[in-house]
């Protein structure tokens, strides 16, 4: 009985001698790893969704496979980049930590340089710089409605959506070497879709204690309208030919979802659970969106 009590003694103090090296892990890594874990997919599903699509009209497999790479370098070097400069609330103070971001930034650089060159070697992809002006603007924009304020904080991811869902049509192009009207509408589809997820979560995290329908349609009526108008632009795009209307069926749960908000039962907000729906949601857009093209 006092052996255990010794042994379990001698693991918690293990436990507690270890707590600040893994405290002082977990900081070091929040300095260099992106902590918007959602954006990772407002990248990435605009990107699939471009990639698949272009792929029925495109053989171009290596382009795509360094668009990706340097998609995915530029968007992690943001997080150390802002906590080296001192932009962001997880800053490096102590040397050991700015020669850590520093050596980050450098290798994410030098990976972006060496795919941008594979991407534009000889005179290649050129209208890639166009797509590439408008997301560093979106980013400049973001960055600029942040540092407003907190009130100004779900524009700024807006913004930012901008950037981050110009993978669609980058990756159209590139698969491709167009960028036709269905490359503007898998741009202008992800945006739509992800401006809405966006919505959504802030809704959900600001209405958490709210019940009823005349109350959450008082604190919700700007969503409930940007659900009346994303029905409204699907119907003009759809009978416009712009897309198939099987498209649009790849946002039936996310309206679904939206409106079902009005009336569904108090619960608590699981934020966790929150963030693997909207995951869900995603995938299943991605999904069904590359279905209705693929069937066209």
């Amino acid at each position: 009985m006092v052996a255990r009590e010794y042994g379990m003694a001698t693991l918690e103090l293990l436990a507690a001698e270890t707590a600040p090296e893994r405290a002082q892990r977990e900081g070091r890594r929040a300095l260099i790893v992106p902590r918007e874990h959602g954006a990772w997919g407002l990248l990435l599903v605009p990107l699939a969704t471009g990639a698949a699509i272009g792929l029925r009209n495109g053989t171009r497999v290596f382009p795509l496979l360094l668009l990706l790479i340097v998609a995915l370098a530029l968007f992690w070097l943001r997080a150390p980049l802002e906590s080296w400069i001192g932009t962001s609330p997880m800053r490096a103070q102590t040397r050991e930590e700015r020669k850590l971001v520093g050596s980050v930034i450098l290798g994410l650089a030098v990976i972006s340089l060496v795919t941008l060159t594979g991407l534009f070697w000889g005179g290649r992809n050129h209208d890639l710089w166009f797509l590439g002006a408008i997301a560093g603007g979106a980013f400049v924009a973001q960055a600029v409605l942040k540092r407003a304020g907190y009130r100004l904080r779900m524009l700024a991811e807006m913004v930012g959506t901008i950037g981050l869902s110009a993978s669609a049509p980058a990756a159209y192009y590139v698969v491709t070497g167009k960028l036709n009207a269905t490359a503007w509408t898998l741009w202008l589809a992800n945006l739509i879709f992800a401006g809405d997820q966006i919505h959504y979560v802030q809704l959900r995290l600001h209405t958490a204690r709210i019940e009823g329908l005349r109350a959450k349609l008082a604190h919700g009526w700007k969503f409930a309208i940007g659900q009346a108008a994303l029905t409204l632009a699907l119907t003009v795009a759809c009978v416009g030919g712009l897309m198939p209307p099987l498209a649009s069926l790849a946002f039936a749960p996310l309206l679904f979802r939206g409106w079902f908000y009005f009336i569904q039962r108090p619960a608590p907000l699981l934020v966790r659970r929150l963030g693997w729906s909207e995951l869900a949601q995603a995938c299943a857009f991605c999904m069904l969106f590359i279905a209705a093209f693929s069937a066209r």
